[in-house]
């Protein structure tokens, strides 16, 4: 058979930008020689992180419109027309047989360039409920990957395919927790609380874990990913007495170590991370964002609450949160409860079942 090329858009956090490589990596396990290009957006974490996991990308100089009266938004439109203009260049240079859109900003000008060429796209939608692009950008497109039930409330029934979504590579990796202890310098016998404020950071989470950390039971640790933004803050404030139990860092590189630590997870409800503790039923309390479209994450985390799958804390009452993850490691009977229904979510074979969606829409094309 012939090479198929696939270009795959989106970006800006971590949560779309694994799901995209882990995408592309399953493409390529089905297709060795298939050829993939990422479309990212310039100055965006997915330029660091895509090149990292072997593949090429091109940035776009695309930024989101901001809803809050901005003098920034004045130069949207601008950076919006360049982009489309890049993104056409892009296309007609690499002669895709099909175009993925993972969210972020770079989806958009990509997959709408795609489809007035003739090229057909999948969307991969991670949340329950979809932003305005790609609500607009599912009218045009060939197949759409969910993650929820009652998609069809957005988008074409006869597109949709219930696939989950992808997690990044070896997550599933068994670590015994006394590895994983020794690896964080940690105590295996103690409970471990893991705080993962999304790849950026949370500033609401962050403070409310800095506010009430001196708090944290003797028995208990923590591991803290404060976001790059936030790491030399926190740890200013960081009472040195609790250094040997508390482990502040800008990002964790080795998620599937600190998985292995954690008996309970705090963290951001975007679908990437959700999808991540549910493949390792892992007893978690999520913070929605209140800072994202249609307040998607709320959505996300009320999906699992209803289930008796997760707790939720609101983002305005973080101080909270160590209390809450504290009462819960000393209740055994919640958490093996959370950690059962949370696996109800898990769809392991996400990325290969989507790259097998991409690989069969690039060969109608051929």
């Amino acid at each position: 058979m012939s090479q198929i090329k696939v270009i795959i858009s989106g970006g800006g956090t971590g949560g779309h930008i694994f799901p995209a490589i882990a995408i592309a990596t399953a493409v390529k396990k089905l297709e060795p020689d298939a050829e993939i290009l990422f479309v990212g957006a310039l100055g965006k974490m997915e330029m660091e992180k895509v090149p990292a996991a072997g593949f090429e990308i091109v940035g776009l100089p695309v930024a989101g419109f901001h809803r809050k009266l901005t003098l920034r938004n004045l130069s949207f439109p601008f950076k919006l027309l360049a982009s489309m203009l890049k993104a056409r260049k892009v296309v007609k240079d690499f002669q895709p047989d099909v175009a993925v859109g993972v969210g972020g900003y770079a989806s958009g000008p990509v997959l709408r360039v795609a489809s007035m060429s003739g090229i057909p796209s999948l969307l991969q939608e991670q949340n329950s409920f979809p932003g305005v692009t790609n609500r607009i950008l599912a009218l045009k497109a060939e197949r759409i990957c969910v993650a929820y039930d009652n998609m069809e409330r957005f988008f074409p029934a006869e597109k949709i395919n219930m696939t989950g979504n992808p997690v990044r590579d070896g997550l599933l990796t068994e670590i015994s927790k006394e590895a994983a202890a020794e690896f964080w310098g940690l105590d295996p016998n103690k409970k471990t609380i893991l705080v993962i404020g999304g790849s950026l950071g949370a500033r609401s989470v962050n403070n409310g874990i800095s506010a009430t950390v001196d708090q944290l039971d003797a028995d208990v640790q923590l591991l803290w990913q404060t976001g790059k933004l936030y790491l030399e803050e926190m740890e200013s404030k960081l009472d040195p007495k609790l250094k040997d139990r508390v482990k502040v860092m800008d990002f964790i590189a080795r998620m599937d170590m600190a998985f292995a630590m954690a008996d309970v997870v705090v963290s951001r409800a975007g679908a990437s991370s959700i999808s991540e503790l549910a493949l390792l039923g892992k007893p978690s309390i999520f913070v929605p964002s209140p800072n994202v479209s249609e307040d998607h994450q709320t959505k996300n985390a009320q999906a699992l609450v209803d289930k008796s799958a997760a707790l939720m804390v609101k983002d305005e009452e973080t101080d909270t949160l160590l209390s809450a993850a504290s009462k819960l490691l000393q209740d055994d009977i919640v958490l093996a409860e959370l950690a059962q229904n949370i696996k109800h979510f898990a769809k392991p074979n996400a990325a290969e079942d989507i790259a097998k969606e991409v690989i069969n829409l690039a060969r109608k094309k051929k």
